[in-house]
C-alpha cells in the first residue's frame, strides 16, 4: 500500500510540475523541444508499470529528473535561477544546470537497464552488467545529441535557447561526457541503495502473492527475503562467476 502511495504521488508531481512548467515559458517552442521527451515517456511508463512495475528508487530517479526537465523547459537551461545561484557560489564560468541534467541522464537510463537486465535475469557475470548498464546510458546520450542536431538544423537561427550551448563549441562532448560521469556513479555508489530498493519490491510482490492465493508457503519455501542481487536472481551471477574446480 505504500508503495503504492508513493508511486501515484511521484506520478502527480511530474505532472504537477509538467503543467505548471507550460504556463509562459521563456520560450514556447523551446519548451515544447525539452519536454517532448517526457510527454512521450511518461505515459509508456504508465503502461509498462502493469506489466514490470520498476523499484521505488528507479521511479524516484525518475521522478527527480522529470522536475528538473520541466524546470529546465520552462526557464531555459542556461537560465535556471539555481544555476546561476551554483555558477556564482561555485564561481563557474556558465549555468552549470544543463550540465547536472546531463548527469542524471547517465545515471536513469543506467537504473533502469541495470534493474531490467537483473531481474530478468539476461546477463550472465558479475563484470558485464555495469559495462552494459554503461553502454545503454551513453546510447541513450548519443539519440539525445543527434536528436538536438536534428532539432537545431530544422529550426535554424532559433535553435540557440535549445542547444543552451552557452558559448561552448564542445557543449556535445561535454554533455556526454556527464551522462557517462552519471553513469559511472549508478554503477558505483548508487547500488546499494538499488539492491536494497529491488528486494524490498520483490518482498512486497512475494507478500502480495501469498496473500492472494490465500495459501500458506510451500515446505522447504524461504521464509526470509533475499540480501544481496545473487540471491535476488538466483544462480545468474554466482553459476559463473565461482573459479573451476
Amino acid at each position: 500500500m505504500l508503495r503504492r502511495i508513493l508511486l501515484v504521488s511521484f506520478a502527480l508531481i511530474v505532472a504537477t510540475a509538467l503543467l505548471i512548467s507550460a504556463f509562459n515559458p521563456m520560450d514556447r517552442t523551446t519548451w515544447l523541444l525539452e519536454v517532448s521527451p517526457l510527454i512521450a515517456l511518461f505515459p509508456a511508463l504508465i503502461y509498462l508499470h502493469w506489466r514490470f512495475p520498476f523499484s521505488t528508487f528507479a521511479y524516484l530517479l525518475l521522478t527527480v529528473m522529470g522536475v528538473g526537465l520541466s524546470i529546465g523547459a520552462h526557464y531555459g537551461f542556461a537560465h535556471v535561477p539555481a544555476g546561476f545561484w551554483l555558477q556564482d557560489a561555485l564561481e563557474l564560468d556558465r549555468n552549470p544546470y544543463d550540465r547536472i541534467g546531463h548527469v542524471l541522464q547517465g545515471i536513469v537510463p543506467a537504473i533502469l537497464a541495470r534493474e531490467w537486465l537483473i531481474r530478468h535475469e539476461r546477463v550472465r557475470g558479475r563484470k558485464l552488467l555495469p559495462l552494459l548498464c554503461v553502454a545503454v546510458a551513453m546510447s541513450v546520450s548519443a539519440v539525445y545529441e543527434l536528436a538536438e542536431w536534428v532539432a537545431a538544423l530544422a529550426l535554424g537561427q532559433g535553435a540557440e535557447e535549445f542547444l543552451g550551448m552557452q558559448g561552448d563549441e564542445w557543449d556535445t562532448q561535454a554533455d556526454m561526457a556527464c551522462a557517462l560521469f552519471g553513469a559511472l556513479i549508478a554503477m558505483t555508489v548508487l547500488v546499494p541503495l538499488h539492491d536494497k530498493s529491488m528486494i524490498a519490491a520483490r518482498n512486497g510482490a512475494d507478500r502480495t502473492d501469498r496473500k492472494s492465493r490465500r495459501a500458506p508457503p510451500a515446505v522447504g519455501h524461504a521464509t526470509t527475503l533475499p540480501t544481496t542481487p545473487e540471491r535476488l536472481v538466483g544462480s545468474s551471477f554466482k553459476s559463473h562467476d565461482r573459479d573451476p574446480q
